[in-house]
């Protein structure tokens, strides 16, 4: 054999052999899966599971963050009581009980009344200017200001739109029939409802109806037509008035313990915060898929459907403004976020009225003439 044909003969076979090897070696695991570590979190949720929608929103979450993580990335979700009360749940992030939370931040007034302003406070934001005002506004980035001494982190994960103004077992006609009434009322609005004569009650969603029933409060407000007709108030409070001026467009947030956020890679990060605005998205698309048909059965079941008057709306936006001044010259992250909240509001509602306004009216007219 010339020594041209055993090279070119050794090049074949070692070729060959290195193919072979190449085949028979296991395939290398992408370098963004090896990256990626295994991680079970606990999130509690601030609500019951009867309430699918919201509740749902955390299981959304969930099923996301698996999904894009192949299983990497698990989330348990836990509801209201099961962990810790539903009133509860970011303090239990604040401390590491729970790595994340589902819940509103005004549920935390008691411990500064800035926390309102994650949420919704009386005659402000409606659900489209509250998203934007998180979203291209700065409200998150100053919500998150706030939060980090607290050790907490969090991203809007859903909204309900303007809610129902609630329950009640009196009809109320002017501001006299609001006073010596004990209301179930979450938030700032328990504050201006005092100075109006109303006595506010913070209760968990799964003790309102008992309480309801039992007359340890005479009203309630929750959230909209499609909750509360499973929730029962109907048979227990007949009169049901709207709207919530309080819930124009209430929030409601993944809470993160700031710490376990910041160790996440940065994949993960992003993956949650993707999950959080879908879910965000879906809540809203799903309340006001579901409120129309249910606020007609709770009708056609013997709910009077009633507005509060003019002079009830008057004095209570007086009472909101007078609160807000109170709490703007006692809380300086209250003053920061809530001046950020109205100017955003001025303009927000300037350009509402000029199209949505105008276009929502006519459509309105149209719906109640039935020629749609």
């Amino acid at each position: 054999m010339n020594r041209r044909h055993f090279l070119r003969q050794a090049a074949t076979t070692g070729a060959g052999a290195a193919a072979a090897t190449a085949l028979a070696a296991p395939l290398a695991a992408p370098a963004i899966a090896q990256e990626n570590p295994s991680i079970t979190w606990r999130l509690t949720s601030s609500f019951p599971k009867s309430l699918d929608i919201i509740f749902g929103a955390a299981n959304e979450i969930a099923e996301s963050v698996k999904n894009a993580t192949d299983g990497k990335f698990t989330i348990q979700i836990f509801a209201a009581g099961e962990i810790v009360p539903g009133l509860q749940a970011a303090d239990a992030v604040a401390n590491g009980t729970v790595e994340m939370a589902h819940t509103c931040s005004y549920y935390y007034i008691g411990q500064d009344p800035a926390f309102a302003l994650g949420t919704a406070i009386p005659f402000g934001l409606n659900a489209r200017m509250t998203n934007a005002w998180f979203t291209a506004g700065g409200g998150n980035d100053l919500i998150n200001e706030f939060l980090a001494p607290r050790n907490l982190y969090a991203l809007p994960a859903g909204n309900s739109g303007t809610q129902m103004g609630g329950w009640f077992r009196k009809e109320i006609n002017t501001i006299d029939d609001l006073k010596g009434l004990k209301m179930r009322i979450a938030g700032l609005a328990g504050q201006v409802m005092q100075k109006v004569g109303v006595t506010p009650q913070q209760i968990a969603a799964g003790d309102v109806y008992t309480a309801l029933e039992k007359g340890t409060i005479d009203a309630t407000e929750f959230v909209g037509p499609y909750d509360d007709q499973k929730l029962g108030f109907a048979k227990v409070a007949k009169y049901y008035y709207y709207p919530a001026w309080w819930e124009g467009g209430p929030a409601m947030h993944a809470f993160f313990n700031l710490e376990k956020f910041n160790a996440l890679p940065k994949s993960y990060q992003q993956i949650l915060a993707n999950a959080c605005s879908s879910a965000n998205m879906s809540m809203l698309a799903n309340y006001d898929a579901h409120n129309a048909r249910a606020l007609k059965q709770l009708v056609a079941e013997g709910a009077i459907l009633k507005p509060f008057s003019r002079e009830i709306m008057d004095v209570c936006f007086k009472a909101a403004m007078e609160t807000y001044a109170e709490l703007s010259a006692r809380s300086p992250a209250f003053k920061k976020l809530y001046d950020s909240q109205q100017a955003f509001k001025k303009d927000a509602y300037l350009w509402a009225q000029v199209a949505e306004y105008s276009y929502d009216t006519f459509m309105m007219t149209q719906q109640r003439n039935g020629t749609l």
